[in-house]
């Protein structure tokens, strides 16, 4: 703030204002830095990735930031060996506290030591808080948790700057608060605690509620909404544990605790005796036997030692009474005495828990201690925080001083006339001996019968006349002391109570015998103990402990951070204006801006001063003019007094950059119109010349028609003359074939019969040797048969003897076969048995629901004929009875006839026939209904019965079948040691009929029996009797070495594909590795890719076994499939070997099988295995390449992201400063170099994955994600540094980017992918920052047109730090940034709003297994050359197929 053009109040407040609104919560006030608490989480500003980007740089090149002090704290440490401080101060509230855990966490981060337990320093002083804060923080008028004391943390270093231990230091606690507290603040927190302890702790030391006491009953807050005492008790219970404090220890402690509040209850009264005490009542006697008790100690000496005083003369000792006020008094001198040992004692034991190292030389303290106060009402607490604050300020002014001081000096100028406000005259006023305010309080209080208005009369006669003293109007005992910070009115009213502080011999006596171990080392034995009592007063104490501090601060170099807290109602986006002010005084930061300003605010170092300024004379551009010399022309020029030439820099009073600014303007304005001009004279002659060369063109098509008839005529005749050419070359050509042709034919005739007589006298030669190589092989033939048969049959005998041993061996075990065999058989015939039930049973079951079919059809065609019968006898009846009833009419009417009985008896028996049969009828249906249901339930149960069958034919079928696996597997075990057998016993068979061309071995012809798997056994080899063979195992054993020994080394490529992986995965399938259930070939193998990745360093080898490990995982995920899969029955399945020796012993021979390279294989659980342990090293080594990638760029980016000072020197001027640029000696070219670099390094890497045959899909998303890092780095660096956010550095860096695109252009698009695609953030960036008139774009352009891909916080800070160092233009308009900063509060209260606006550059390997295996055909690696060095074996002929 020092730089800005108004530097009053209101410019400080309106700067604060516009940077908090923006969440830059940092500012420097020269090397001050002042910290604005947001009551927010900024979890962007205190991540690993800012430390990295503070670590190391200059102070004051980045943003104002608590780790900028610390690192600059720490280079000071280091370079001079000189300790430092950081003073850390503020208000209650203001974030004392979060800022230094922040710097903690930057001086661990460079120290980087850890603890026991794997705890940072940092984390042990963390834990230690609570308890600390327990016992030493307590509510005040402004703070809920107000620290009363101050804390001094100490990180300790070696001389190389490694962490060796820290230590807490305690000041000037506030003791009197023990006793006395004003309404509405509160006691220590501890007290409320241990009042809200579980009930059996409570029983324990004897605890009522926290108003029924003394000490805290003093003021009507007891309890606090926002902290429950309760669970704050396990908290710091907990945290005493964490620091290592034991459980006797913590009983102890808080028994301490009890007692005090126990100690405060007692109340005396007048004794039997003159001026002598005792306990006032029942009440009181119990809190004093209750004390005792938590004591440990005697109640009687107890209470002696509050209620008497030893005055030891000088030969005896007489024992005094005291009256009722100075038990009292005594009372409070043994609370507050206890309760400052208990916290010391705490101290210590968190130092010996962090582990301090004594012999450190070098250390960097933290300090953080309470600021300055003003209440409505003061008294003697306020008093002691001011007088500290006053010393502060006073040491804080002084340094302010010297820095501007040693600046001046540095620079050698003339700063003699500067003076600074010194508040000496203040602290002599309070600590002065004699006559000071403290001195006349403990004067006072050594006084009998002494009260606070005789205290506030010797006040007002002995300052009467001091400036610095007053005395309010209307008020008999309050005073004002006028700070540096404002006017403090104290009430007087507790002073004399809250200064006494006796130093009581009996309390030291009494405690140091306490039967507590705890207690009596609180109060160890002193060599004072036969004194008498003492009396010492808080405030002197509080001065010695306050000139400590101030010593151990003069011993280091101190740094500045002042706390501000916005508002009061803790709530962020809130900034009040004269609370901001107040604390701005009250810290001195106006001060500080004061002092720098009397001499000169602005400075520019030469370079900068001429860059900005050589417009206005410009010769002073050229060569031939140094810095110094340019800059005292050009101040001449613009006839500027007052100001100051130091050695590097230019020194200007306060408004002089103004009239520059202002004169530079004017001739650039000028210089405008001095290019129009040329601009109209240059278009004006361009038209001039477009007409000239317009008329020239059309003289010249005029001339080129005239010239091209003229040609047409030349060449016209070259044409005949060349045909005739060709004509008479042609003829004379045919004449000479002919003649050639002709000669050629005799020639040949005549070679032809000389050849033919060569070979007749060839073939008579050859004849001649065939016949005699015959005869003279028939006879060596028939005398080497004899000798071979006779050795044969020697052998025969003897391996005879040997195969009939093994032969009784293999009965032994085939006996258990033929057990199997029997089960088995006897399964199978019960399989049989219940297949032949199944098929009965659903035959009879067929043949019942066939006749169930076929009654049902004949019962319900029975039904249907009953059913019409009954319907006919119905209709028959029912006519026959209309018929009666008509004829009983007509007979009504008719005269009485004679009627036919017998007919009416014969109908009407012939009715009653009928009706029964309709009866029958009914009946039988109803019996065929119950028939059909009983029929139907039997069917059910048939069915069911069959189910039940069925399922446990199929459990006996799937016995029978795992028996059928395990004959198997005994028959292939027992085929192998067959095998075996036969392989040691040397009896052989020799065929009558041997012919010469037979193919023979020891006599026997090759057999042709093929194994179980349905290859050819192996060839026999016996060799001499005198060399002993190798046993198979070993033979086994050898192949696999053979492998290992070959793919170790680098064994190149063959058509484009790795060999190693190929025939590794050729031998695997030969050996029918996958198939086994146990073996070590794939540990071997992991082998050597673990110890390929530990050549880290270099990519050629990473590349080469990322080609090989990958290539063999295609093939793995294109050919294994679990076991199963393929849904084959279980009798279908083919008879597999169980181990991996047992598989090779049909493989071994030299006869190729012709089989597909990639094919489906049910593997085991090891070749699963294998499979995981492979893409493992795959993503080790493609994380090792990319990773080596990006450290060979991160030194590049860093150069490439800024155009240094001798480039944009160069770009206005057109040449360089030399010494004062950076970096030094360098042109714009050599700096492009850096550019090219990152190219050339991009090359070297695609052609080192092009030799090693890498998948195309692994280079393609290397390229991607170094891609995604260039634009991760330069995206956050064009953030975090403000310099880079100007339009020279957009211009150098978009040339950069082109140099990249261009790349990109040239590489095959298979290699290059969508790399391009990741620089979108920093391409969108850069270009946004080289657009003219800024300040005419909308909101809507940018965010939708311009910069789409970056969010509104990240654009919000590019247009902010914007600044144009080549055309002096502006950024966005004020309406775009305030339109920006709605959208990020409305954003942030949506909680949509990311936590850091920095890109991530933490990338993983984005490549699934399915995308590697589709990336290649397994007809690619068909026509792959073996290695040598196998084929030449012949346990290997098999890798030529």
């Amino acid at each position: 703030m020092t730089r800005l053009a108004y530097l009053n109040e209101p410019g400080v407040l309106q700067n604060l204002k516009s940077r908090y609104a923006m969440n830059e919560i940092y500012t420097y006030t020269g090397n001050i830095l002042i910290a604005v608490n947001p009551f927010q989480r900024l979890p962007h500003l205190y991540n690993n990735h800012m430390m990295g980007i503070y670590k190391g740089a200059e102070f004051g090149e980045l943003s104002p930031h608590p780790f900028a002090i610390a690192d600059h704290a720490y280079r000071l440490m280091m370079n001079y060996g000189k300790s430092q401080a950081i003073l850390v101060s503020g208000e209650s509230g203001a974030g004392k506290t979060e800022s230094t855990k922040s710097l903690m966490q930057y001086l661990a981060f460079m120290g980087g030591k850890a603890q026991s337990g794997g705890r940072s320093v940092q984390q042990q002083v963390l834990e230690s808080n609570p308890v600390l804060e327990a016992f030493g923080n307590a509510k005040t008028v402004r703070n809920n948790n107000s620290s009363r004391f101050g804390k001094f943390v100490e990180i300790q270093f070696d001389q190389n700057g490694k962490i060796t231990g820290a230590a807490i230091r305690t000041y000037l606690l506030e003791r009197s608060r023990v006793c006395q507290i004003s309404d509405p603040e509160r006691n220590y927190h501890c007290f409320y605690m241990l009042c809200a302890a579980p009930p059996e702790d409570r029983e324990r030391y004897k605890l009522g509620d926290a108003g029924s006491f003394h000490y805290l009953n003093q003021s009507s807050c007891i309890k606090l909404d926002a902290m429950d005492d309760a669970s704050e008790y396990i908290i710091t219970r907990r945290a005493m544990e964490i620091v290592g404090i034991s459980s006797d220890e913590q009983d102890a402690i808080f028994r301490v605790v009890a007692a005090i509040l126990h100690l405060g209850n007692v109340e005396f009264a007048e004794g039997s005796e003159a001026d002598s005490s005792v306990p006032k009542d029942e009440r009181s006697q119990f809190h004093l036997r209750t004390a005792a008790e938590l004591f440990m100690c005697d109640e009687k000496a107890l209470e002696e030692s509050l209620c008497k005083r030893v005055m030891a003369t000088r030969g005896e000792s007489i024992v005094k009474n005291l009256d009722a006020r100075a038990a009292a008094l005594s009372r409070d001198a043994l609370a507050r005495i206890v309760y400052s040992r208990l916290f010391d004692w705490l101290v210590n034991k968190i130092n010996t828990s962090i582990g301090q190292d004594l012999t450190s030389k070098l250390l960097i303290g933290v300090l953080d201690i309470y600021g300055f106060e003003s209440f409505k009402t003061n008294s003697f607490e306020q008093f002691c925080i001011n007088l500290t604050n006053e010393k502060l300020q006073q040491h804080f002014n002084q340094h302010v001083f010297k820095m501007e001081q040693e600046e001046y000096k540095r620079e050698e100028i003339d700063w003699s006339y500067i003076q600074f406000v010194d508040n000496q005259e203040i602290l002599d006023l309070i600590e002065k001996k004699p006559g000071g305010i403290i001195a006349l309080l403990d004067e006072t209080c050594m006084l009998r019968n002494s009260t606070h208005e005789i205290f506030a009369e010797k006040l007002y006669q002995k300052f009467k006349g001091n400036p610095h003293f007053s005395r309010p109007k209307f008020s008999r005992s309050d005073f004002t002391i006028h700070h540096y910070a404002g006017n403090v009115t104290y009430q007087t009213d507790l002073f004399l109570d809250k200064n006494i502080d006796y130093a009581v011999n009996e309390h030291q006596v009494l405690l140091n015998a306490s039967r507590c171990s705890f207690v009596s080392s609180l109060f160890p034995p002193s060599e004072e103990s036969t004194k008498s009592t003492k009396f010492t007063s808080i405030g002197s104490s509080f001065k010695q402990q306050l000139q400590s501090l101030l010593e151990t601060l003069s011993a280091t170099e101190p740094h500045y951070i002042r706390c501000i807290k916005p508002n009061n109602v803790l709530k962020p986006a809130i900034f009040e204006n004269s609370n901001v002010l107040q604390q701005l005084r009250c810290g001195g930061v106006l001060e500080a801006i004061r002092i720098s300003c009397l001499g000169y605010p602005t400075r520019r170092r030469f370079d900068e001063f001429v860059d900005r300024f050589g417009v206005l004379l410009p010769e002073v551009l050229g060569e031939s003019y140094d810095e110094v010399t340019a800059t005292n022309m050009l101040l001449e020029k613009v006839n500027l007094t007052g100001y100051q030439i130091g050695k590097t820099k230019v020194f200007l009073r306060a408004g002089q950059m103004a009239e520059l600014d202002a004169l530079r303007t004017e001739v650039l304005g000028c210089s405008a119109t001095k290019i129009q001009r040329k601009v109209r004279s240059y278009l004006a002659r361009k038209k001039f010349i477009q007409l000239r060369l317009s008329a020239t063109q059309l003289q010249a098509i005029c001339r080129g028609q005239i010239a091209r008839h003229y040609y047409e005529d030349l060449r016209r005749e070259a044409a005949s003359l060349t045909i005739q050419t060709c004509y008479r070359m042609h003829f004379a050509r045919k004449n000479y074939r002919n003649l050639c042709s002709a000669s050629t034919t005799i020639q040949s005739g005549l070679r032809g019969m000389a050849a033919r007589m060569e070979l007749h006298f060839r073939q008579q030669t050859k004849a001649v040797v065939i016949i005699q190589s015959f005869w003279r092989s028939y006879v060596a033939r028939s005398r080497y048969m004899n000798l071979k048969k006779a050795a044969i049959t020697t052998q025969c005998a003897w391996r005879g003897r040997v195969a009939r041993k093994e032969l009784r061996k293999l009965k032994m075990a085939a006996k258990e076969t033929g057990a199997l065999q029997a089960a088995k058989n006897k399964l199978e015939k019960q399989v049989e048995e219940l297949t032949w039930r199944l098929q009965l049973e659903k035959r009879m079951r067929t043949d019942m629901e066939e006749a169930k079919t076929q009654e049902n059809r004949k019962l319900q065609q029975k039904l249907q004929e009953l059913q019409l019968q009954s319907k006919e006898t119905k209709d028959l009846l029912k006519r026959e009875q209309e018929i009666a009833k008509v004829a009983l009419e007509k007979a009504a009417l008719v005269p009485e006839v004679q009627v036919d009985t017998t007919l009416v008896d014969k109908l009407t028996a012939e009715n009653e026939n009928l009706k029964a049969l309709v009866g029958s009828l009914e009946t039988k249906i109803d019996e065929t209904e119950l028939k059909f249901e009983e029929m139907k339930k039997a069917r059910e149960e048939w069915m069911k019965k069959a189910a039940d069958a069925e399922a446990k034919i199929n459990e006996v079928t799937n016995t029978m079948l795992s028996f059928k696996e395990k004959v198997t597997t005994m028959e292939a075990e027992n085929q192998l040691l067959r095998q075996q057998a036969l392989l040691r016993t040397p009896v052989r068979t020799i065929p009558e009929n041997t012919s010469p061309k037979s193919n023979l071995t020891n006599g026997s012809p090759r057999s042709e029996q093929m194994t179980p798997h349905g290859t050819p056994p192996a060839p026999k080899d016996y060799g001499s009797f005198a060399q002993p063979r190798a046993s198979f195992f070993e033979r086994q054993h050898e192949s696999v070495d053979a492998l290992i020994n070959c793919v170790s080394e680098n064994i190149g490529f063959s058509e484009g594909k790795p060999v190693a992986a190929i025939t590794i995965y050729k031998c695997l399938v030969h050996w029918k590795v996958f198939e086994t259930e146990k073996t070590s070939v794939f540990d071997r193998l992991i082998q050597i890719f673990g110890s390929a990745m530990q050549k880290h360093d270099s990519n050629e080898d990473l590349a080469y076994w990322l080609s090989n490990s990958s290539t063999l995982l295609i093939m793995l995920q294109k050919s294994l499939k679990a076991v199963g899969s393929t849904g084959t029955s279980p009798q279908k399945r083919p008879q597999t070997q169980t181990s991996f020796l047992g598989r090779m012993v049909f493989r071994s021979s030299n006869i190729t099988v012709d089989m597909d390279l990639v094919r489906q294989i049910e593997a085991k659980y090891p070749a699963f295995l294998f499979k995981q342990q492979l893409t493992a090293f795959v993503e080790g080594l493609y994380g090792m390449i990319r990773d080596n990638v990006k450290k060979d760029l991160s030194s590049l980016l860093a150069y490439a992201i800024q155009v240094p000072r001798t480039v944009k020197a160069s770009m206005v001027r057109g040449r360089s400063f030399g010494s004062s640029s950076l970096p030094r000696g360098r042109s714009f070219s050599n700096q492009a170099s850096y550019w090219q670099a990152m190219v050339d390094s991009l090359n070297e890497l695609l052609k080192i994955l092009q030799d090693n045959c890498v998948p195309s899909i692994f280079i393609r998303k290397i390229f991607t994600q170094v891609f995604s890092f260039i634009n991760a780095q330069l995206f956050n660096s064009l953030l975090v540094r403000h310099e880079c956010c100007s339009f020279s550095n957009g211009e150098y860096v978009k040339q950069g980017l082109a140099q990249l695109e261009a790349w990109c252009g040239e590489v095959k698009p298979e290699y290059a992918g969508s790399a391009l695609d990741e620089l979108r953030h920093i391409r969108q960036a850069v270009g946004f920052l080289v657009i003219f008139k800024k300040f005419r774009i909308s909101y809507d352009e940018i965010v939708n047109d311009l910069c789409p891909v970056l969010s509104v916080q990240q654009l919000y800070k590019i247009c902010t730090q914007y600044w144009d160092d080549k055309y002096n233009t502006e950024s966005v308009s004020e309406e775009v940034l305030e339109e920006m900063r709605t959208m990020i509060t409305k954003e942030s209260n949506q909680d949509t709003l990311e936590n850091t606006f920095l890109l991530d550059d933490e990338i993983s390997m984005p490549i699934s297994l399915e995308e590697i295996a589709d990336s290649m055909d397994a007809k690619e690696f068909q026509n792959v050359t073996p290695p040598q060095e196998l084929t030449a074996i012949p346990a290997f002929q098999f890798l030529k197929s």
